[in-house]
C-alpha cells in the first residue's frame, strides 16, 4: 500500500493554503467504524482519518474488552488490540492510502501495547505523551508514564522504511481541556515534542486548544510557533488546533458558531490542522453524521477566513514570555528532557491547575479575567514572578464553576465570551 507520511501529508495541503480537518471518532463495531473512516474521506474537504480507541484498551484491561465483545457489548471506541488484525485491516481496506492518512488516538498513559497493534497494522500516526495523557487521565505515576512513552517513542522511531516517516502529535496543549493559562499548554506541547524528537521521532505535532479568549490564542499559537521553530531544529513539525475542549453549547447553533470559530481561529493563527467538535457534543456519543456535518462546517468556515499575512508571526507576547520561562526552566534541570519533566513535576516548577493528580503540585490556580483572558491567581512554585504575574487573587469555588461554563453560556445565547 502506497502511503505519503502523516506529516508531509498535511505539510502539502498548507502549502495549498487549506486547512486539514479531523473528527475524533471511534466505534467498536467494525463496519461501523470502517463506515466512519469512509464518510470522513468523502466529505468535500481535506481530511484525515482517526481510529479513537475504546477506554479498556486504553487502560490494558484487554480481557474486559475481549468479554464486552463477546456478549455484545458496545465500547466507547475501537479496540484495536481486541479485534483480530485481520479484521481491522477490512476496516482499513480501500480506504487508508496516500490521499488519506488515519491517525490512532487512544489517552493511554502507558501505550506500548497500542503502537505494536498500530504499527502491525501498517499504521504509523498516534498522539498522547507522557505528561498530557498521564495527569489528566490517570492515576498512573508520572515516572512510570515517562518509562513507557520512552519505549513507544522509540518503537515508532524505529519503523522506518518504504518511505516511512512516523508520526506523533502532543497532547501537551490540550491539558484538562480548560482553564489552563496557554502559557503551560505552549510549554507541555513544546517540551513533549522535544522527548518525542530526542527518542528518535523525525515528524510531530504541537497541540493548542481553543480557550477563552480569541487575541490570547492567536498569542499562544503564536508564541508555539515560534518555540518550536527555535527548539526543534531539523525535525518536521505542525500545530494542530483543537475546537474547545471545555463544557460545550447545549444550543445546536451556539456549538456550531463555537466551531466556526475554532476554524477561523486555525487560518488566522497559521495551525495546519483541526481537531472539530460536533454539535451534539453536550448530549451524546456523536454519531458519524454528526462528525460529518462538523467537518464539513469547520471546512467551510476555514475556506472563507482570510489567510495570515505573509512572514512570521508576532508572538513577543506575555504568553511567549511566560512559555519560554517554563520551557528553559525544565530544560535547564537535566539533559534527558524526560527526567527533566519529572524534576520540574516534583519541584512545582510546572504545576497544571485543578489537576489532581499526585505527582501534580496543585497550587497554581487560574481564572478568566473580565476580558476573557485566562491569567494567574496563584502562581505556586512556577518561575514566573514579577512581570509575567499580571494579576493576583483568591479562586473561590464560585469563580471557577462559573468559569467553567462561560463559554457554554456566551455561545447558547447568541454572543461570544
Amino acid at each position: 500500500m502506497t502511503q505519503v507520511p502523516f506529516g508531509d501529508f498535511v505539510a502539502a495541503a498548507r502549502a495549498r493554503g487549506t486547512l486539514v480537518v479531523q473528527p475524533r471518532m471511534g466505534f467498536s463495531d467494525p463496519r461501523r467504524m470502517r463506515e466512519g473512516l469512509a464518510r470522513t474521506r468523502a466529505v468535500d474537504a481535506v481530511t484525515v482519518g482517526t481510529l479513537t480507541l475504546d477506554s479498556y484498551t486504553r487502560v490494558r484491561e484487554l480481557a474486559a474488552a475481549r468479554r464486552a465483545l463477546a456478549d455484545g457489548v458496545t465500547l466507547n471506541g475501537y479496540p484495536i488490540c481486541t479485534h483480530p488484525p485481520d479484521t481491522t485491516r477490512a476496516v482499513l481496506d480501500g480506504i487508508h492510502d496516500a490521499s488519506f492518512p488515519v491517525q490512532v488516538r487512544h489517552g493511554s498513559s502507558r501505550p506500548e501495547h497500542i503502537v505494536s497493534a498500530l504499527l502491525g497494522l501498517g499504521l504509523d500516526a498516534t498522539e498522547g505523551g507522557p505528561v498530557s495523557y498521564c495527569l489528566p487521565y490517570s492515576r498512573t505515576p508520572l515516572a512510570d508514564a515517562v518509562d513507557s512513552w520512552r519505549t513507544a517513542c522509540e518503537m515508532l522511531a524505529g519503523h522506518t522504511g518504504d518511505g516511512r516517516v512516523p508520526h506523533l502529535e502532543s497532547f501537551g496543549g490540550c491539558m484538562l481541556g480548560q482553564l489552563c493559562p496557554p502559557a503551560v499548554l505552549v510549554a507541555v506541547s513544546v517540551l513533549e515534542g522535544l522527548f518525542f524528537a530526542r527518542h528518535g521521532l523525525r515528524s510531530v505535532s504541537l497541540s493548542y486548544a481553543q480557550q477563552t479568549s480569541p487575541q490570547q490564542d492567536l498569542e499562544a499559537v503564536a508564541a508555539l510557533q515560534r518555540l518550536a521553530g527555535e527548539l526543534l531544529g531539523p525535525t518536521d513539525w505542525h500545530v494542530v488546533l483543537y475546537a474547545y475542549m471545555g463544557v460545550y453549547p447545549l444550543s445546536r447553533g451556539g456549538a456550531l458558531n463555537l466551531l466556526e470559530a475554532a476554524a477561523r481561529l486555525a487560518v488566522t493563527s497559521g495551525a495546519s490542522r483541526l481537531i472539530v467538535k460536533t454539535a451534539a457534543e453536550a448530549h451524546r456519543i456523536p454519531t458519524v453524521a454528526d462528525n460529518v456535518e462538523a467537518l464539513e462546517t469547520a471546512a467551510r468556515a476555514a475556506a472563507t477566513t482570510p489567510a495570515p499575512p505573509p512572514g512570521p508571526p508576532d508572538a513577543d507576547s506575555e504568553v511567549y514570555a511566560e512559555a519560554r520561562t517554563l520551557v528553559h526552566a525544565v530544560l535547564d534541570l537535566h539533559d534527558d528532557v524526560g527526567a527533566a519533566l519529572l524534576t520540574a513535576f516534583r519541584r512545582g516548577l510546572l504545576d497544571i491547575p485543578y489537576c489532581l493528580h499526585p505527582d501534580n503540585a496543585g497550587r497554581a490556580r487560574s481564572f478568566i479575567d473580565h476580558d476573557g483572558r485566562l491569567r494567574w491567581g496563584d502562581t505556586g512554585a512556577l518561575p514566573l514572578a514579577g512581570a509575567a504575574v499580571s494579576t493576583a487573587r483568591k479562586v473561590t469555588s464560585a469563580d471557577l464553576l462559573a468559569a467553567l461554563s462561560r463559554v457554554q453560556r456566551a455561545y447558547d445565547s447568541g454572543g461570544t465570551p
